[in-house]
């Protein structure tokens, strides 16, 4: 006689799974540690009791209000309105970096590709990206002033090396068997590196472009230390000579948020241009 078992109705799933269950409970997550950054910021400046320290949420919110409209015939900061400062930075570092970016795929391609172009370039690729941008950046007034072209120079310098090692490891290691049957199907080295290496390669591109465009970033305000204003860095180092920390903070917010931004859009463009990304 077989007895037959009726198999176990499926556990309903939990709250942490279930659908959008994950993305509501990181949402929370977030807004609580915000939040929780907020009033330790607040409680730390009223113990403080000194703006130029530590200058409470109130007055950089009060200097938002300030920088981004006209008050008593001023307008904005030095001129300029907020989001005017932050708008020139913006097209400062995605100039440099589109140029760093640039540079770096086509040496990082050639590093890969060329073993002898590799040793002699990988240390020279590797000094650089150890140089401070205000290491070099004085050099670059020297040669080119203090318009747009130094600032320009100095972004792209900053943004090339992350790039130029990511895309040049990508290569090198592209995988043999895949390399070796395009070759033996008749394909070229242009063909095979078009075809085969640089797809599974632009992963770990598209990391070093991540990077390239935060080393950007972190290098603004040091690229518009002479001559800067218009720009959000200019903006940050004319607040520090008067010291208004409240403006300090203001452009500090300005960067990071927007820096989130851009971060995010780059992410999207990774996971809808490779979808392979993680998958053998």
């Amino acid at each position: 006689m077989t007895t037959l078992v009726a198999p176990a109705p499926p556990a309903a799933p939990t709250a942490a799974l279930a659908p959008g269950g994950g993305l509501r409970r990181r949402l929370a997550l977030r807004f609580l540690a915000l939040l929780a950054l907020y009033l330790l910021w607040e409680t730390t400046a009223r113990i403080m009791r000194n703006p130029t320290f530590i200058p409470p949420p109130s007055a950089v919110w009060d200097q938002l209000i300030t920088t981004s409209t006209t008050h008593d015939g001023v307008r904005g900061y030095s001129g300029h309105l907020l989001i005017e400062h932050l708008g020139v930075s913006l097209r400062r570092i995605v100039v440099g970096s589109a140029i760093g970016i640039v540079g770096g795929l086509v040496l990082g391609v050639l590093m890969g590709t060329i073993g002898w172009l590799r040793v002699v370039t990988e240390p020279v690729v590797t000094f650089i990206r150890a140089l401070p941008p205000l290491a070099y950046f004085s050099l670059f007034i020297i040669w080119f002033g203090i318009d747009e072209t130094p600032k320009l120079w100095l972004l792209s310098i900053a943004a090339l090396p992350p790039v130029a090692v990511a895309t040049a490891a990508a290569v090198h290691g592209a995988p043999t068997g895949l390399v070796e049957a395009a070759r033996a199907l008749g394909a070229g080295r242009w063909q095979t590196t078009r075809d085969v290496v640089l797809p599974s390669a632009l992963p770990e591109i598209f990391t070093g472009v991540r990077l390239a465009v935060g080393v950007a970033y972190s290098s603004v305000v040091a690229a518009e230390t002479i001559n800067g204003v218009p720009g959000i860095g200019g903006m940050i180092r004319d607040a520090q000579r008067y010291s208004q920390t409240d403006v300090v903070v203001l452009g500090l917010f300005a960067i990071g948020l927007s820096g989130l931004l851009i971060d995010s859009v780059l992410r999207t463009a990774e996971n809808k241009l490779i979808p392979w990304r993680g998958r053998a």
